[in-house]
């Protein structure tokens, strides 16, 4: 017997929105009260920054993440089999930041110790640079500058998780939160505006 053989035509709507909104929401929900202090770190107030990281940045960056490499490995719906193509970056970078942030979710809501993540933090820092020289040789600057604010984030969340540099390196990990939360929400416009109404923000 034949087996069957489905061909699907290509796509440009790679789900990345999904994914930089979720990242952004996460980190405009982390970084005010970490610069800020404000609400007060409390039982209450870890459930529910938990519940939202467990959802938004890791849930959405999971399903984004999983849907490129399905897209470019089962179906080829995203490029060429066997060509190059910054998407493969995109699909690992999502999915284990999307993971990450399912096990900072659920930890955070547990009330479990953050100690252990200083040690993670330079696993996302190298991952995050992998992210920064891939899209840096790609061209696209706006994704570059992106993976410069992740590794920020890892790299002042080490000192942080550490209880080095105290209270700068909180501060620092809230600003460096914000900003790039904010360039997360700049790139869900970006790539939302150009694909719905072929507009040509740059991202």
């Amino acid at each position: 017997m034949t087996p069957t053989m489905f061909q699907f035509a290509p796509s440009a709507y790679v789900p990345l929105g999904l994914a930089f909104f979720g990242l952004g929401t996460g980190y405009l929900i982390f970084g005010p009260q970490e610069l800020f202090g404000y609400p007060d770190k409390s039982e209450a107030s870890e459930i529910t920054n938990g519940w939202w990281g467990f959802w938004m940045p890791g849930m959405l960056q999971f399903l984004c993440g999983t849907y490129i490499l399905v897209g470019l490995t089962w179906f080829n719906v995203f490029g060429t089999a066997g060509k190059a193509t910054p998407l493969y970056a995109a699909g690992i970078e999502t999915t284990v930041f999307g993971i990450h942030w399912l096990a900072m979710g659920l930890s955070r809501m547990r009330g479990a110790s953050i100690v252990p993540n200083g040690y993670m933090a330079v696993a996302f820092f190298l991952v995050s640079l992998l992210g920064l020289i891939v899209f840096d040789a790609a061209g696209d600057m706006p994704v570059t500058l992106l993976f410069a604010g992740l590794m920020a984030v890892y790299f002042f969340e080490f000192f942080y998780c550490f209880d080095l540099a105290m209270p700068f390196s909180k501060k620092a990990l809230g600003l460096v939160h914000i900003l790039t939360g904010l360039l997360l929400m700049y790139l869900t416009f970006g790539i939302v505006l150009n694909l719905s109404l072929g507009w040509h923000v740059y991202i």
